[in-house]
């Protein structure tokens, strides 16, 4: 006797449900017709300017009429070239911008994130009184608008100012701080004697500058507007530092304090390892930021002393709005976003997870087998 398997019936699709997904017909439809408005805006005002922005790089338009006119040319690469390899005034302010924006992301982005670590360390314990307090105090900074921060800066920096007044105070001699050219690296060198640098800094140069101007440090202004960064971003990125910390199992730590584990051990080894995604956060916000700094400059010091404080976001404006060099500005910005994305592909290469090492992972091994 023989049996015959007949196979086994699919089930259809409900009524009203595609066959392919979950979505019933019509919802497709009508998610297109509700984020449509979005889309629409953000074509509107951010990816067509983009692309604009993009044609008038490589175009010779004079800011008079329509970029798409057909009296406007296509240059091609020549005002990059310009602001890059052409060795002129042009590479020379660039070259200048890109070294003062350096210097200010070197040391603003590593200052601000431990600083806002700190605070975010220091608020979260469990003994401290009127956390709730010390919280707001913290962030109060950085939701006060960066006009109104710029103007009191200018004045507890200014000749007269109170931050001379404490230097005086102490025995010192407060420096000019807005109207101070020189870079802290060669006053500090200065100090010790040292007035001019090797032939091979001060000979070789890269985009106009010589690498001992390079290495001259940020000047004494771009000094005083780092601290005001680190002091008005720090309380924003505490926040976020306090929502990880939140999240951090007290039963590893716990752990780590019966295996006799000290403080310190118990961060380095325990809690920071746990906050590396929000460290990721705040490295790409505050690169990002720091890049991209402006207002500060445009209310406080215009660029100056000597253009020690011009930053390529100043820069590019200053030629586009200023001297009517709207392909000049609109290429100094796209370079300056493609620093942008490198920088951000490399500080997520080096925040990634690595494995364990094979040396690490015998020594743990071993460990486990004795006890």
């Amino acid at each position: 006797m023989t049996t015959t398997m007949t196979p086994a019936a699919v089930p259809a699709p409900p009524r009203g449900r595609s066959r392919f997904g979950g979505i019933r017909r019509g919802e497709g439809a009508a998610g297109w017709l509700f984020v449509a408005p979005v889309v629409v805006i953000l074509g509107v005002f951010l990816f067509f300017p983009v692309i604009m922005a993009l044609w008038v790089s490589v175009s010779d338009w004079s800011g008079r009429g329509s970029p798409l006119s057909p009296e406007v040319s296509f240059v091609g690469l020549d005002n990059y070239a310009a602001i890059t390899t052409d060795g002129g005034l042009r590479t020379r302010d660039f070259g200048i911008a890109l070294r003062n924006n350096a210097w200010y992301v070197v040391l603003v982005v590593p200052l601000q994130t431990a600083l806002s670590l700190f605070l975010a360390v220091l608020v979260s314990r469990r003994i401290l009184r009127s956390r709730g307090f010390f919280r707001t105090a913290f962030y109060f900074p950085s939701v006060t608008s960066s006009v109104a921060i710029t103007v009191l800066w200018l004045f507890l920096f200014s000749t007269t100012g109170p931050i001379n007044a404490v230097i005086a105070r102490l025995g010192g001699d407060g420096p000019n701080w807005f109207n101070e050219p020189k870079g802290i690296v060669h006053v500090g060198l200065s100090g010790l004697g040292v007035t001019s640098g090797p032939d091979v800094l001060t000979q070789n140069d890269f985009l106009g500058l010589s690498w001992w101007d390079w290495f001259a440090g940020p000047s004494v202004a771009m000094t005083a507007l780092i601290f005001m960064a680190v002091f008005t971003t720090s309380g924003t990125f505490m926040l976020l530092f306090i929502a990880a910390l939140q999240n951090v199992g007290y039963e590893l730590t716990e752990a780590g304090m019966m295996d006799g584990a000290s403080g310190w051990q118990r961060f380095w080894r325990i809690t920071l390892p746990q906050l590396r995604p929000t460290l990721f956060t705040v490295v790409t916000l505050g690169l990002i930021g720091c890049w991209q700094v402006f207002d500060q400059i445009y209310t406080g010091t215009s660029g100056g002393p000597a253009k020690t404080t011009v930053t390529p976001a100043y820069l590019s404006f200053t030629s586009a709005f200023q001297n009517q060099d709207w392909g000049i500005g609109a290429a100094i910005a796209f370079i300056l976003f493609l620093i942008i994305i490198v920088f951000t592909l490399f500080q997520r290469w080096a925040l990634r997870e690595r494995p364990v090492s094979r040396r690490r992972a015998a020594v743990y091994q071993a460990k486990g087998v004795r006890s």
